[in-house]
């Protein structure tokens, strides 16, 4: 019963889109402006993987991929920086500025698959108001090499660390990147940041084994000012020992001011709010988890946090040493068939879709509303391989569409195509 009462109530509270969002050119690669917010008076630059420092940053003359972001004084509040297909080498720093109501995008071509490989991201002074979209962020060494004989959290014989690290940035939204396979972790985000918001985001496989325990995370954050919004991602990693969430630190940080919601967490890795210093204004909301437990606080005495409507199965939730404790709504049991969109908050053609299979059948009917309308194409893809084969593909029939499956979780991207 408990079950059914919350289907229905994500059905009415996660389908919305905002009406801002803005609307997907039919033809992507001849209409691109199309896929951002407008702001008058807004420029597009290019960036290609042979683009130079010298080049006019044109479609014809594009820039080279670490001038671009750090900084160029040609790129103003509300310009987009589109990044084409191609291999992105090196240590990047972002250091572009927009304005509130006038960020600077930086988003992959659409249909193209540009990756920054084996190098971190670094999103540093003066940067503010800057949209990442779109953009692989991976490392390439296999597994065997992601492997140390150093206890600890620093060992000195891994390959680089990789991945995508915010030390500033005020309003600043990563929206829909895969990051993936890198030594160190997925997303660092600390209290230099303020104010912005991770959403939509594939953030698997990433961390490395050392003889005492797995390490490395998918999201490690601290919070002191503003609200830090972790929305709407798929997070997943492959060592006991990691997290999935870990919004996480020592006495001497702040661990305060969170809205996680919509996040679906599985396989391995702990879902972590809380650390040595109290925290306070903790909300956690519709979150999915699979063989992942939720644990909000740890160590600290802690002010207050609400936990409503989060799906925890196989994993345990604990809520512990707080003042003041919003609980309601939450599902411990695997249900026994459960299929819940849910909407990207900032691309109208794409949506995560995550389906509970506690009754073992060969597929589940999953309601595919306001995403897919009757006649429109789609693509259901695993999220570890969104640019492979997809798991279906073809043309909406109705309102749902049947998914096979092989166990009793799974989550999956679904795309309407143009």
């Amino acid at each position: 019963m408990q079950t059914k009462r919350l289907r229905c109530l994500l059905t009415a509270t996660i389908a919305a889109l905002p009406l801002s969002a803005p609307p997907r050119a039919a033809e992507p690669a001849a209409r691109w402006s199309a896929l951002v917010p407008k702001v008058g008076g807004a420029r597009e630059h290019f960036v290609a993987a042979d683009g130079r420092p010298g080049g006019k940053g044109t479609a014809e003359e594009p820039w080279d991929i670490a001038s671009a972001l750090g900084g160029r004084p040609e790129v103003r509040p509300g310009d987009v920086v589109w990044v084409r297909g191609g291999t992105y080498r090196g240590k990047l720093e972002v250091k572009l500025a927009g304005k509130a109501g006038a960020p600077v995008h930086v988003r992959a071509r659409p249909g193209e698959r540009a990756t920054i490989l084996d190098g971190e991201v670094l999103v540093v002074e003066p940067a503010s108001h800057v949209w990442l979209w779109d953009l692989e962020i991976a490392g390439s060494s296999p597994p065997e090499k992601r492997e140390t004989k150093q206890a600890g959290s620093s060992p000195t014989d891994l390959p680089p660390l990789g991945g995508l690290h915010l030390h500033a940035g005020e309003g600043c939204k990563l929206v829909s990147l895969w990051i993936h396979d890198n030594v160190g972790g997925g997303i660092g985000w600390w209290v230099g940041s303020k104010d912005s918001e991770v959403h939509g985001c594939v953030i698997h496989d990433n961390g490395w084994r050392g003889p005492d325990r797995g390490h490395g995370h998918c999201i490690y954050a601290q919070n002191r000012d503003g609200v830090k919004t972790i929305s709407g991602c798929l997070l997943s990693v492959p060592h006991d020992g990691s997290y999935t969430m870990h919004a996480y630190g020592s006495s001497r940080a702040y661990v305060d001011n969170f809205l996680i919601e919509d996040n679906v967490a599985w396989e391995k890795g702990p879902f972590l709010v809380g650390g040595g210093r109290p925290s306070r204004g903790i909300r956690v909301l519709r979150n999915y988890l699979h063989e992942v437990g939720m644990r909000l606080g740890y160590g600290a005495e802690n002010e207050d946090c609400e936990v409503r409507e989060n799906v925890v199965a196989g994993g345990g939730l604990t809520i512990e040493k707080f003042k003041v404790v919003r609980e309601s709504g939450n599902v411990r049991e695997l249900p026994a068939r459960l299929a819940v969109l849910i909407p990207n908050k900032y691309d109208p053609d794409r949506a995560h879709l995550v389906i509970y299979n506690g009754a073992g059948a060969a597929a589940v009917e999953a309601a595919v509303a306001p995403l897919l309308k009757p006649g429109d194409s789609y693509r259901l893809l695993r999220p570890k391989d969104p640019f492979g084969k997809p798991v279906l593909e073809g043309r909406c029939e109705g309102t749902a569409i049947s998914v096979p499956m092989a166990g009793p979780f799974a989550p999956f991207i679904l795309l309407r195509r143009g």
